[in-house]
């Protein structure tokens, strides 16, 4: 039987807002298997940063749980939570942003391995660098440089090493090549494959890009305002899609098979707010099949098929 890493409960997330509650993420749950990568999917504003953030700690649940190796990673205290961070990791998604620019690359690696206290000396530390900046692609001369001075591809490369510099066995890619031209988006994605062949890692991959996630991932949850409204192994999404708005994403990937004959599904009505929403399916004013029982309820998550699960009422 696999073994099971992380599992996400019912996990809530609400921001109060001048006209109400802001649903952000609204009783999603999910599981990942050690060594596998889920992908989780979803347009601009649908909730996948936040659910990130969430699992790290770096915001503070509204509600739900989240259980990392056996362990309630909300109940976990200060000191639990510092031994939790060796495990759980992140790469950002802006690789500027996310790294402080007075800093070079020798400092900014070195952050993580001085906080826990992992090497005993000046010696055994800039080895430990230097290994992983060898393991990220990252050539030894650019050892005193400053983010500023580097590209894209680079200064992603510096926030996987820093990632990988505890041996973590969970990390969240949160939109990890967006922000990068799309050959060094591959040499990303394929340094984040060897490096889970050969370390055994477990990824929670967040991205809007269904034709990275495709490749990368062994299962894909779609996200629509804060709800998880579909999930399967990505074989069997990508052939046999349920929901209407993960039909919607499908059909807006781009095919450089000039003779394939793709009908684009567009997507037309109003989006609903997430802001104090009404309790019916979000997607219903977006949607093509929605009937009248689509606003009778919120749908809830069921299993149609062994490992694929939907949430619409009518599909």
């Amino acid at each position: 039987m696999p073994e099971e890493l992380l599992r996400v409960e019912n996990l809530k997330k609400y921001f109060n807002t001048k006209r109400g509650l802001l649903h952000a993420v609204d009783g999603i749950t999910f599981s990942i298997e050690k060594g596998k990568t889920l992908g989780l999917v979803g347009e601009s504003g649908c909730g996948k940063s936040t659910t990130g953030r969430l699992i790290m700690r770096l915001i503070e649940p509204t509600d739900g749980k989240i259980i990392f190796n056996g362990k309630d990673v909300i109940k976990a205290n200060k000191n639990e939570m510092h031994m939790l961070r060796r495990d759980m990791q992140i790469i950002f998604q802006d690789p500027f942003s996310s790294l402080n620019p007075r800093k070079s690359i020798y400092e900014l690696i070195s952050e993580p391995l001085r906080w826990f206290n992992i090497c005993k000396n000046k010696g055994e530390e800039k080895e430990r660098i230097e290994s992983l900046m060898e393991t990220v692609g990252l050539a030894r001369r650019l050892i005193g440089s400053y983010p500023h001075e580097l590209d894209g591809g680079r200064r992603q490369r510096i926030g996987v090493a820093r990632a990988l510099a505890l041996e973590p066995k969970f990390i969240v890619c949160d939109e990890p090549v967006s922000a990068l031209d799309v050959s060094i988006q591959a040499q990303i994605i394929n340094l984040l494959e060897k490096l889970q062949s050969e370390r055994g890692i477990t990824y929670l991959f967040i991205t809007h890009d269904l034709s990275v996630v495709n490749y990368f991932s062994n299962d894909i949850a779609v996200m629509y305002l804060g709800m998880i409204v579909e999930k399967a192994p990505a074989v069997e999404l990508f052939e046999n899609p349920l929901h209407p708005y993960t039909k919607a994403l499908l059909s807006a990937i781009p095919s450089i098979d000039v003779d394939q004959k793709r009908d684009r599904i567009l997507l037309k009505g109003e989006i609903s707010s997430p802001i104090n929403p009404a309790d019916q399916c979000r997607f219903a004013k977006r949607c093509n099949y929605a009937q009248d029982i689509c606003l009778c309820g919120t749908p809830q998550l069921r299993e149609v098929s062994p490992g694929h699960f939907l949430s619409c009422a009518v599909m």
